[in-house]
């Protein structure tokens, strides 16, 4: 009987996968408190996890002003690019890959979480109405400003000097973070973005940022080491949809001209249903682009070797599987038991709900 093609390799670019099960990247708020930067604990997490075919890291912010959530990594600093060496190091002599997911959060962070107490930025002016962790407890998420055109280079730059350290530390790539209602997608929705400037209006606009993002990384890794995170049909952090096949449909068709390493596709609403809303459709975009897809949204063992089968995503992305088990590629090719994930200990915290999951072969022994 051939092998299910989920479990065979693929080449993503300039990353050779040993197959196709990616760990998703996974918020555990869990870096250190006092620099934001990745230590041992987090080194040994993603070590334990190096069996798939690639780890995509946690969402990292390229800035302080990136920041949305207490305790979520940085990549921008010494401190966080020694750290992430390590976690590099550690998930390499393991055997694995890892590309590091850049990040900025824009108007889904809270004042308390940015330097000297501002005010989050986004493209314009608002609220993202959700809700954030500040260190101690759930917040609201602060209202934002909007970004000066003046300061759009700047931004921009932030991206480039995060992309930098990645590559410094020794990862495999990068992925860019345009997804889940943060910032890149805030300027890409005309129901978030309401500018009169070049980065507002019709979608050549709005969607400018983005590009100019991936230009400033694409001129530090090389196109083949760098991914984009789409949600292209999710309500994620207040986003309200808009024309969204138009939106990314357009976004789609000029990644073609990139040769990316892959798109890594949120399919439905961000954790939740995979159904899309009348009018919208996946496929559409997918049959758009030309490069390596990754699926991502509630994925089980039959599901997944389905759609790899039918060519329908080339590779799979699985989350919340992946917290609690840390040996998923073996489990899933075996077609083994999964451990069940304790939602409790999902957020921050220490090795409990983190590293001390069972291996499966713990379980047999």
């Amino acid at each position: 009987m051939a092998e299910d093609k989920l479990f065979t390799p693929l080449t993503a670019g300039g990353i050779e996968m040993k197959n196709r099960i990616v760990m998703a990247p996974l918020t555990r708020n869990r870096a250190r408190h006092e620099d934001d930067a990745p230590h041992a604990l987090n080194a040994e997490y993603y070590a334990q996890r190096a069996s798939g075919g690639l780890i995509i890291s946690e969402a990292t912010q390229i800035s302080p002003e990136g920041k949305g959530y207490a305790f979520t990594p940085g990549i921008y600093s010494d401190a966080q690019r020694e750290g992430w060496a390590n976690v590099v190091t550690a998930v390499h002599e393991a055997g694995g890959k890892i590309v590091a997911q850049l990040w900025h959060v824009g108007r889904v962070s809270h004042t308390s979480l940015q330097p000297a107490g501002a005010k989050p930025v986004s493209a314009s002016a608002s609220s993202a109405g959700v809700q954030t962790f500040d260190g101690e407890k759930m917040v609201d998420t602060s209202e934002a400003r909007a970004l000066e055109t003046s300061e759009i280079p700047r931004l921009v730059a932030d991206f480039r000097h995060a992309a930098q350290v990645a590559l410094q530390a020794g990862f495999d790539g990068v992925e860019v973070h345009a997804a889940n209602g943060y910032l890149i997608e805030q300027f890409l929705r005309e129901t978030s973005n309401k500018r009169d400037d070049d980065y507002g209006g019709p979608v050549e606009n709005r969607a400018r940022l983005l590009f100019e993002v991936l230009d400033a990384v694409v001129d530090v890794w090389g196109a083949d080491r760098v991914g984009i995170r789409l949600s292209p049909f999710s309500p994620a952090n207040g986003m309200e949809l808009g024309d969204a096949q138009a939106t990314y449909s357009y976004v789609v068709q000029r990644l073609n001209g990139y040769s990316l390493a892959y798109l890594h596709a949120i399919e439905g609403a961000t954790g939740g249903s995979r159904d899309l809303p009348e009018g919208m459709s996946l496929a559409a975009l997918r049959t758009e682009f030309d490069g390596v897809w990754i699926g991502n949204n509630s994925y089980d063992r039959a599901l997944a070797i389905e759609a790899v089968e039918n060519g329908d995503v080339d590779a799979v992305a699985f989350g919340r599987a992946y917290i609690a088990n840390p040996d998923l590629a073996e489990r899933l090719e075996q077609d083994a038991p999964l451990n069940e994930p304790n939602p409790e200990t999902f957020y921050g915290g220490g090795a409990e709900g983190y590293t001390d999951y069972p291996f499966l072969k713990d379980s047999a022994a």
